[in-house]
């Protein structure tokens, strides 16, 4: 079988309001928590691995939380580990988040030395009162000093986040971070519009936030998009520009929804089988839960049955995020009928609106255009929808 691995690790140094992933705030008191956890990571991969029997691992996502907040020792230790249990399974990209505050020389050194060939590092915003708002950790005056170490450790081989519609900015201030971080020259960016998430801190406070309206939030994104694209950055998902050729290809196997094994509290893995009469799939939830996970890390996940109506339905949702579309072929593979089979009406409909990429001599291009997907929530509710009536013939 060939699955990528995420592995989340839980901790940050601080948890910014608009988090709703799984994090807890950990200090110098926590050594021996992080240290038990770095073992438990390492047991739950490797039980996991002869589990389903995986013969090749294409992609590896170390993510969070802040798997820098680990440091540089405990890091050295679960990349050994993990590459121990990784040989001859054909390892290419291999990921690392990172947040600047924690990113320094011994942490990339000890992920650059261990196998890593990507680190994704978390900028949000130089802007000071945008990021006070939101309680994001760290300085905006330190930005500067980490992006160039990342980009001497990692050169054109690592990825940055930023964010839109944060309080207090405007087009002007996203395109200065912007520049600024085109500067370092990274190979893969993701401006992500802000998102006020049920639960998180953000949602609680937001009355006493200088937000900007919905209107002026998606105009600034999209002064970011085309200013991304006029670099030389290429929209290739709905939040992610990467140069040519420089793709997250861990991310490319969500949306194509290929197999992926998920190690951590509140990960999850999905594992589809193929070749039966109909397809179905299973997806494997730790709860957010460190202690449980210490405690019980095999045994301790919900497992949730993916039939075959499942299946397409989330094929579809991940696949039209993708500028490529749903793989037709893995798609036909599966289940044994094309995507224009299943939606044909939503498919001309909104041919005929512009949502899918010209491509001339290909009439069946299945492509989100750049514009289209500003309009993917309407396009899948219309296919959901004319997807029920159809997935059972």
């Amino acid at each position: 079988m060939i699955c990528s691995l995420y592995v989340h690790v839980p901790f940050c140094a601080g948890l910014c309001d608009y988090c709703d992933f799984f994090s807890v705030a950990v200090g110098r008191g926590d050594e021996a928590l992080m240290d038990r956890f770095v073992e438990a990571l390492l047991a739950d991969v490797r039980e996991q691995l002869e589990f389903f029997q995986v013969e090749q691992v294409p992609t590896v996502f170390v993510g969070g939380g802040t798997p820098s907040v680990l440091g540089a020792s405990r890091m050295e230790r679960l990349l050994g580990g993990l590459a121990a249990l990784l040989a001859r399974r054909g390892v290419g990209e291999f990921t690392v988040e990172a947040n600047p505050e924690s990113a320094d020389e011994d942490f990339l050194r000890s992920c650059r030395d261990g196998g890593v060939n990507r680190i994704s590092l978390g900028v949000q915003s130089f802007h000071e009162p945008s990021r006070r708002a939101v309680h994001r950790v760290g300085e905006g005056s330190l930005l500067s000093e980490r992006l160039e170490l990342v980009s001497r450790y990692f050169p054109g081989a690592f990825s940055v986040d930023l964010m839109a519609g944060l309080p207090f900015q405007n087009e002007t201030i996203l395109l200065c971070d912007i520049e600024r971080v085109l500067a370092f020259e990274p190979a893969h960016i993701s401006l992500y519009s802000l998102t006020v998430e049920p639960g998180t801190p953000l949602e609680r406070n937001i009355a006493g936030l200088s937000l900007p309206p919905g209107d002026e939030a998606d105009a600034v994104w999209l002064a970011g998009r085309d200013a991304l694209e006029a670099a030389g950055f290429e929209q290739y998902e709905v939040s992610n520009f990467a140069r040519p050729g420089r793709q997250c290809a861990h991310n490319v196997r969500y949306w194509r929804m290929e197999n992926w094994l998920g190690a951590g509290p509140a990960a999850s893995g999905t594992v589809i089988a193929e070749g039966a009469a109909s397809p179905f799939g299973r997806r494997y939830t730790y709860g957010a839960d460190i202690a449980a996970y210490l405690s019980r890390h095999g045994s301790s996940a919900h497992v949730e049955e993916l039939d075959r109506d499942a299946l397409i339905r989330e094929s579809l949702l991940m696949g039209f995020r993708y500028r490529e579309g749903p793989d037709p072929a893995i798609f036909r593979r599966r289940f044994s009928r094309s995507i224009e089979d299943y939606i044909p009406q939503t498919i001309a409909r909104w041919r005929e609106r512009g949502f899918f990429a010209a491509c001339p001599g290909h009439a069946g291009n299945l492509a989100p255009s750049g514009e289209g997907l500003l309009f993917l929530d309407g396009f899948l509710r219309d296919a959901f929808a004319e997807l029920g009536h159809s997935v059972s013939g």
